[in-house]
Order: structure tokens, then C-alpha cells, then sequence
């Protein structure tokens, strides 16, 4: 699926940039060999690099050159805080995080000061997984989130906390 979104894009554009996020290194490297085959240039960013290799890789997908690398495949955790990827305008979560911020700063990556283009973000999701209580933990922090800083009382509060758990336990 994730091939076909990119071909798509690439036949909309051939410029078009993207970023391929996962919390997985080896989802990563197991992504290039079809990258390869698919007549994708691209370039990897993940916690095995020194920063120093990591600057270089997001100066060079910067690089609005015709020749430059149109994929990035990025660990969620690897890149740091600062990052700005605003080169691409396509970005593909392959696997949910338990904590919904850290989804939320890589979109940051790409909607940063200087983005041009309007950013397409797409979750990659498998039906009846683990995945989908994933996102169904995430919604559930937001809530809390929401909550806390809102003006909820506290009966929704301790509702919500128990809504929570029960979901936990689900896993």
C-alpha cells in the first residue's frame, strides 16, 4: 500500500517529497530493497547514525535539485528536536506510537516555518491489530489531555481514567 501512495505521488509530481515514519529501524532497511526496485531514490535517517551523519542526510533531502532523493525513511524517535523537513509534503506513519506526541512533533518536521506546499499525512493501518487499539489508546490520552486542562469535573475525570484502563487491559 505504502508503494502505491508513493508511486501515486511521484506520478503527480516527480519532485514530490515524502517521509516514511516507523519506530522500527529494520521496517526501515527492509523498506529499500522495494524502494530500489521501484525506481525510488532515497535516503534513510535512524538512531544507528551520529548526529553528524544525520545533519547530512536531512541537508541533502532538503535539496530542491532535480537529482535529490524524494523518499526519506525516518525514525519517529532518531531525528531530534529542531528537525525541519519542510522539503517534503507527503508524510507516511506505517505503525502507531503509544504516545500520540511523538507522532504528532515528526507532522511538526514537515509544518514548520517555510512550508510552501499544503502536507498530506497518511496512517498506515492493520485492520483487527493491535494497531487499532493503539489508536484507540491514543484518543483516550488525548482525552485525558483535554480534560485535565479543561474544565471537565471530576466525575469525568475518574470515568475517563477507568475508560483507560480497561483499554490497557485490552492489550
Amino acid at each position: 500500500m505504502l508503494l502505491k501512495f508513493l508511486v501515486s505521488s511521484r506520478e503527480e509530481s516527480p519532485c514530490i517529497k515524502s517521509v516514511v515514519f516507523s519506530q522500527f529501524r529494520k521496517m526501515l532497511i527492509l523498506l529499500e530493497e522495494p524502494l530500489k526496485a521501484a525506481g525510488f531514490d532515497f535516503l534513510r535517517l535512524d538512531g544507528s547514525m551520529t548526529a553528524k551523519k544525520r545533519a547530512e542526510v536531512i541537508e541533502e533531502f532538503g535539496e530542491q535539485k532535480p537529482e535529490s532523493p524524494t523518499v526519506l525513511l525516518a525514525s519517529l524517535k532518531a531525528a531530534g528536536v529542531g528537525i525541519n523537513l519542510t522539503a517534503a509534503s507527503r508524510a507516511y506513519l506505517l505503525e502507531p506510537w503509544w504516545n500520540p506526541g511523538v507522532e504528532q512533533q515528526a507532522m511538526d518536521w514537515l509544518h514548520r516555518i517555510g512550508q510552501k506546499k499544503a502536507v498530506k499525512v497518511v496512517r498506515l493501518i492493520v485492520k483487527n491489530s493491535i494497531e487499532e487499539r493503539i489508536l484507540e489508546l491514543q484518543e483516550r490520552k488525548k482525552d485525558l489531555t483535554r480534560v485535565a486542562f479543561g474544565k471537565k469535573g471530576s466525575e469525568e475525570l475518574k470515568q475517563m481514567r477507568l475508560d483507560k484502563l480497561r483499554t490497557i487491559m485490552r492489550l
